[in-house]
């Protein structure tokens, strides 16, 4: 029996169910996905990185047109406030240093932050919608 099928029987007179507990009593009698049932779920530490990895950012930090000093003092006070805040995820968005001779400034300068940075994990790009290779997501780590 549907919930269509309960409203239809009370308003026919046909069910003692009232109006206020028809949704309770087809919950009753049926099945419902719920998609936060695994919520309170342990998943292995290979499944929350993964995730994570899908997850979007906590927080996100734009770091164009400032020079690389701005930005590594930037990027310092960013990452600290986000593990204070317990922030799992994070956004850098540096540019392609498609106006840099050469290498992208600032996307060096987030790499090299990363691994200097003690609870900096694991990172890589975004995916083109979200900024591609000018725009790094970051893991903290605990």
């Amino acid at each position: 029996m549907n919930f269509g099928d309960i409203l239809d029987k009370w308003e026919r007179g046909q069910s003692r169910v009232s109006k206020d507990n028809a949704m309770e009593t087809w919950l009753e009698n049926n099945e419902v996905y719920d998609k936060d049932a695994n919520a309170d779920k342990t998943f292995s530490p290979s499944e929350q990185r993964r995730r994570l990895r899908n997850s979007r950012p906590d927080d996100t930090l734009d770091i164009h047109n400032l020079t690389t000093k701005e930005a590594w003092l930037s990027l310092d006070n960013f990452f600290t406030k986000a593990r204070d805040s317990g922030y799992k995820k994070l956004r850098v968005i540096h540019g392609k240093g498609n106006h840099s001779q050469g290498e992208a400034v600032l996307g060096k300068t987030v790499r090299d932050f990363i691994e200097k940075c003690p609870f900096a994990g694991e990172s890589g790009h975004e995916k083109a919608p979200s900024g591609g290779s000018g725009a790094t997501w970051v893991l903290l780590k605990d």
